[in-house]
Parts: structure tokens; sequence; C-alpha cells
């Protein structure tokens, strides 16, 4: 269960102007949280949900470009990066990366606010459109966490659940072993990857070898796909 669920995730190691924004967002009636440090800011994001995340290009501890890199492996959420920067290397990088936005300080606050409300609606869409999620005779329902398999409700643990969602979000694509441990067991996760295999029996064992249709698939020597296919 995520522990915040809140508008903004500010990641800047500028106490001056995270002092300003605070100030904004407050009077804009936005919640928030701050991180001041590119390492704070991952542990954040994998512990909370955001509408929008305001994210330095220059932080301690790890960059905002690799802080960026990461959370996109994993999330949707809207970006918008800051920075003192000019070099449009910079901007390109951070784009190319997977940053929906760009801002160069100093920046007007007007706009940042514009921009924010524009990444606050780009996400609010894309959760839109991942309400219920289908494959085959498997509905998924990210709202409720609801699992239905030929018309049969599957009861998942939180790990399993998250596990197969983040299967589901990517049906069709190759997920490395180390793109799933990242997403479900987290980034700093330090143990025996073995752990993705039990896990992948266990739902395997609820979705897939009760029915004729197998959803879960192995790429051997890379990963897991999900994408139908009919045992003959």
């Amino acid at each position: 269960m995520n522990l915040r669920n809140k508008d903004i995730l500010i990641i800047e190691d500028d106490k001056a102007i995270v002092r300003i924004l605070e100030l904004e967002f407050k009077h804009e009636g936005y919640t928030y949280d701050v991180a001041l440090d590119g390492k704070d800011g991952l542990d954040k994001f994998q512990s909370g949900q955001y509408g929008v995340i305001l994210l330095d290009l220059m932080l301690p501890e790890i960059s905002g470009l690799e802080v960026c890199r990461k959370i996109r492996k994993v999330s949707n959420v809207p970006i918008i990066m800051l920075t003192a920067r000019r070099d449009i290397t910079d901007k390109v990088i951070g784009l190319d990366l997977g940053a929906d936005d760009y801002v160069t300080k100093p920046f007007e606050m007007e706009e940042l606010l514009a921009r924010i409300r524009a990444g606050i609606r780009r996400g609010n869409a894309r959760t839109d459109e991942m309400k219920l999620l289908e494959l085959a005779d498997l509905s998924l329902n990210v709202k409720t966490r609801e699992v239905i398999k030929h018309g049969d409700p599957i009861d998942l643990t939180k790990t399993e659940y998250d596990l197969l969602e983040y299967l589901f979000t990517n049906k069709g694509r190759v997920l490395t072993r180390d793109q799933i441990l990242e997403h479900v067991w987290g980034y700093d996760f330090v143990g025996d990857d073995n752990v993705l295999d039990v896990y992948i029996r266990y739902l395997r064992n609820k979705i897939d070898y009760p029915y004729d249709v197998k959803l879960i698939h192995t790429v051997r020597g890379v990963g897991y796909t999900m994408k139908e296919q009919t045992e003959r």
C-alpha cells in the first residue's frame, strides 16, 4: 500500500528554491513532499504516489538525469525537470530519458504552475486509460486491484498483484529480470533474485495453469513477457 498520495514530489537541493515552491504550493492548495537529494527522491517515489514530479538536474547522491531514468523505467508519472543549465544537450538528454517538460532557472512561477497543472492533467488522463487492463480472458482493475480470469475472481497477495500489474501494463514487451525486481521489490533491492522465479510460479499457478490460455512466458536468458498464447 502506498504511504503517500500527493500532488507533487519536489526533488531539489536548493533550499531557497524549495522554500519558495512550498509557499506557492501551499497557497495553491497542492499537497507535496520534498527530497533534497536524488537518493531520498527515489525513496519517496518508491513509497508514494504523485501527480507530477519536479526534478532538479544537478543533485547530490544521484543525479537528476539518473533519477529520471530510474523513475521512467517503472512509471509514467509526469516529470518536469528544473535546471540552471541552458545547454541544449542537457535538455535533449532529459527529454530523451522520458521527462515530459523542462524549465530553466530562474523561472516565472506562473509559468511553472501552468506546467504543473498540465502535467497533473496528463497524469490523470494516463491513469484513466489504465483503470481496466484486459488480455484474452484476464482483466485487472487498477483502481480496485480486482483480478478476474475466465470469469473467476483471483485472490492475489500484494506482491503477486504488483508483479502482475507491472507485467500487464507492459504486455507484449520483454522485461528483464532487473527491471522487474527494481519495479516490484525496489531499486535498492538486495537479495536472491530467485524470489522473482518464486513469485512468477505463484502467479502461474493462479492465472495460467488452471486455464487453457497461457499469458506469462519466460524469455530464456532475459526475463519474462506477458502475451496471449493458447496451449496446443
